[in-house]
């Protein structure tokens, strides 16, 4: 594993996950959140955000966390492992919730509430994102592609890495 994507439904835990990878291997960190979203709640234009993206693709070794469906396909070109964080939809509903209020490293803001737009987008999710995701993954059989359902099966790996 040299060129890692962590990728799943908002709340499932992925920051949280490519931490614990980034910990265990040393391969260096990217959250994607942190090139779209500026601190004053304003986002990077799409050309900021893939001049900054193919940045990170140049080097020889990382780990890039977040869907970004439009970039998946380009990242999953340059990838070697994919990690997919395909979670029942009430824990990563719960894991949104969880975090309302708290810093975090992956964010350049704390959210103060649970936004019924992005609720709504969690929630359609299963339907409307993962049959992409899964096309994709599916479309680059060479790539090691690890499908966790459960936060369990996640820590394991982590656990037997």
């Amino acid at each position: 594993m040299n060129k890692i994507i962590v990728i799943g439904c908002p709340g499932a835990g992925k920051s949280t996950f490519a931490r614990q990878l980034n910990y265990k291997t040393q391969i260096p960190l990217f959250y994607l959140d942190m090139i779209w979203h500026h601190a004053d709640k304003t986002t990077a234009t799409r050309e900021q955000f893939d001049d900054e993206l193919n940045k990170i693709m140049d080097q020889e070794r990382w780990i890039i966390d977040g869907n970004y469906i439009r970039t998946l396909p380009v990242r999953l070109q340059q990838c070697d492992t994919v990690f997919l964080l395909d979670y029942p939809l009430e824990v990563c509903i719960a894991g949104v919730e969880s975090r309302i209020g708290k810093s975090r490293v992956d964010m350049p803001w704390a959210e103060t509430e649970f936004d019924p737009e992005f609720r709504r987008w969690i929630s359609e999710f299963p339907q409307k994102q993962l049959p992409e995701i899964y096309f994709w993954l599916h479309a680059y059989p060479d790539k090691k592609i690890h499908i966790f359902k459960s936060r369990e099966e996640a820590v394991e790996f982590i656990e037997n890495c």
